[in-house]
């Protein structure tokens, strides 16, 4: 029967030891909490039921009995806690029951105890479960006192009075613990069974706690947005709060130096529009009203108020694109405004004194159809943020029609390409290398373009000239400029302006091929089949023939001269170079020490 007696105890011990072990690793896991005090102390009132039973004094040994000890309610409670955070802690408890009976003397039941505790803290009250290992402790006179193992399981609410003090408004708790009758009996009574105590314990009574960091005071931090205004100009200002507790609301109660402020919460607005200029001050003070103290924290920030510069109305400068144009054309209008105070700026109202004009902000459109021929005024109104205003105008010039060309004058402008003969005109005589049926060709265009230019004053007709591929590249140049330059001299001459002329010189560069040349041959009508079969016979002479000439372009419409070589002008054969034969020049016989002769493009 010890045996199982010690078992039994043994199990309980360990498991008591082991919640207390692995409460206290994960209480001391952690860290020190500011908010929370380091020790608390608890004395109070104690009421235990239904108290114990142990062995009666006089009872007959060859039947032992008990008795009740229903009496030992009564008591006093203490406890003091060491805690490890804001919910972990270590407890002590003591507890003293002691009770009168009629029947025998006063028993007295004494409780030590050790253990974890948990505490929920909030506002308003602190709750708290312990589990506690516990030595008690029984006293009957008459009988020898016991000691046993037991256990305390509970928990109660505390309610917060004021800093370091609180009324424990209820402890209830299962108390536990196991005795040996052996050990309260006479020597006459060695085998009576073990002594049971078990029931319920209640406490209330006053909590008092101290140590542990000190609670941070709560703290504000100020700042304005912007710091520097204009009179008139508002400004932001807010507060930014640390320490107080997340839970509570914190009322603000802001207040200034200058300007008009509003606002409530943490930001607030300041009207400027009756300061006058200067440095002012913006306070706010930040309370938690269900904190008892230490509930109050403020700040402030400077701001400055700056005088109003002068006004000056903004300007404003408008530009057209184009600036001259013909009725039924439309202008693109900008105007660029601007604020020498640096404030906003808009433009509207554009007007315009004919034609239509249409848009909004910067950018306007000038419709000109219907206008009359002449000056259009358009005009647009800037205005600032302030209601400053500014007028600028710009003139767009309507043209007169220009007369209507001649059509048929255009169509029948026939372009024709001038030929030269080898190395004409000669550098001696630039003026000179123009054949008479070239210069008629030339003389018929130059009357056609004159009627053109009545109507076009702006054509120009472009000249290309061209040297066949013999010769080197510098002399061929020069020799198509000679070229270019006397069939300009000689439309100057029948009374073509100067200036409606251009000139080009290729050189030798874009000359017409074998197949090109070939083709104008098949496509000429002047020719018949029998003669154009001669020429084809001659394609290489053709060829370079047809490389020496000027070719006219109209600039207005891109019309470029037919290239037709004039195979039936009275002097083709001279433009041609003889028609002889490269064959039979070949084949005649040198005489000796006779000197090779090279024929010029």
């Amino acid at each position: 029967m010890s045996v199982c007696l010690s078992l039994s105890k043994g199990r309980i011990v360990t498991g008591l030891l082991a919640v207390l072990v692995v409460s206290l690793i994960s209480s001391s896991a952690l860290a020190q909490s500011d908010s929370n005090p380091r020790y608390d102390v608890f004395a109070g009132y104690q009421w235990l039921h239904p108290g114990g039973t142990v062995p009666a004094p006089n009872g007959d040994p060859n039947s032992p009995t008990a008795f009740q000890v229903p009496d030992m309610a009564k008591g006093f409670g203490a406890a003091f806690t060491y805690n490890f955070d804001r919910h972990w802690g270590a407890e002590f408890d003591l507890g003293v029951n002691g009770g009168s009976s009629s029947t025998m003397p006063a028993p007295r039941e004494t409780t030590f105890s050790v253990g974890p505790r948990v505490m929920w803290r909030t506002d308003y009250a602190n709750y708290f479960l312990h589990s506690l290992l516990s030595l008690n402790r029984v006293s009957v006179n008459g009988l020898n006192g016991s000691n046993g193992i037991g256990a305390i399981l509970g928990g109660g609410m505390d309610l917060p009075i004021r800093k370091g003090f609180a009324f424990r408004l209820f402890e209830a708790d299962y108390v536990w613990a196991r005795h040996n009758y052996s050990d309260f009996a006479a020597p006459q009574f060695p085998d009576l069974r073990r002594a049971s105590f078990e029931g319920v314990r209640l406490r209330t009574g006053i909590v008092f706690s101290w140590g542990g960091a000190p609670a941070v005071a709560p703290a504000a931090s100020c700042s304005v947005q912007p710091g520097e205004v204009l009179v008139g100009e508002p400004i932001t200002a807010t507060v930014a709060i640390s320490n107080f507790n997340p839970k509570h609301t914190v009322t603000y109660e802001w207040s200034g130096t200058g300007g008009q402020i509003t606002g409530k919460d943490t930001t607030a607005q300041i009207d400027t529009t009756n300061a006058a200029p200067g440095s002012y001050t913006v306070t706010v003070r930040a309370t938690d009203a269900r904190e008892k103290n230490n509930n109050v924290a403020s700040c402030s920030a400077n701001f400055t108020v700056k005088p109003l510069p002068p006004k000056n109305p903004p300007t404003i400068s408008i530009s057209a694109s184009p600036t001259s144009l013909q009725a039924g054309g439309t202008v693109n209008l900008s105007a660029n405004c601007t604020s020498p105070d640096s404030v906003g700026v808009s433009v509207a109202n554009w007007t315009a004194s004919g034609g239509t004009v249409s848009g909004s902000g910067s950018s306007a459109t000038l419709n000109t159809t219907g206008a009359s021929p002449g000056s259009i005024t358009v005009g647009a109104t800037c205005t600032d943020t302030r209601g400053l205003t500014a007028q600028a105008t710009t003139q767009v010039m309507v043209e007169n029609p220009p007369p209507q060309v001649d059509k048929a004058l255009e169509a029948r402008l026939a372009l024709h390409s001038v030929y030269f003969v080898v190395n004409q005109p000669l550098t001696s005589k630039p003026n000179g290398g123009l054949l008479p049926s070239q210069q008629k060709t030339l003389i018929s265009l130059a009357s056609d373009f004159r009627k053109y230019l009545e109507t076009t004053p702006d054509a120009h007709l472009i000249l290309g000239g061209h040297a066949d591929h013999r010769g080197s590249a510098e002399f061929n140049q020069a020799l198509s400029q000679r070229r270019v330059n006397r069939v300009k001299s000689f439309l100057v001459e029948q009374g073509i302006p100067e200036a409606n002329i251009e000139t080009k010189a290729f050189g030798k560069e874009h000359n017409l091929t074998t197949e090109e040349v070939q083709g104008e041959v098949e496509s000429n009508p002047e020719l018949s089949p029998e003669e154009r079969q001669r020429v084809l016979k001659n394609i290489v002479t053709i060829r370079m023939a047809s490389n020496r000439r000027v070719d006219v372009t109209l600039s207005t419409t891109g019309q470029t001269s037919v290239r037709q070589f004039p195979f039936n002008a009275t002097d083709a054969l001279t433009l041609i170079g003889g028609r002889e034969s490269e064959t039979k020049k070949k084949a005649a016989p040198k005489k000796p020490g006779a000197k090779p002769t090279t024929k010029k493009p």
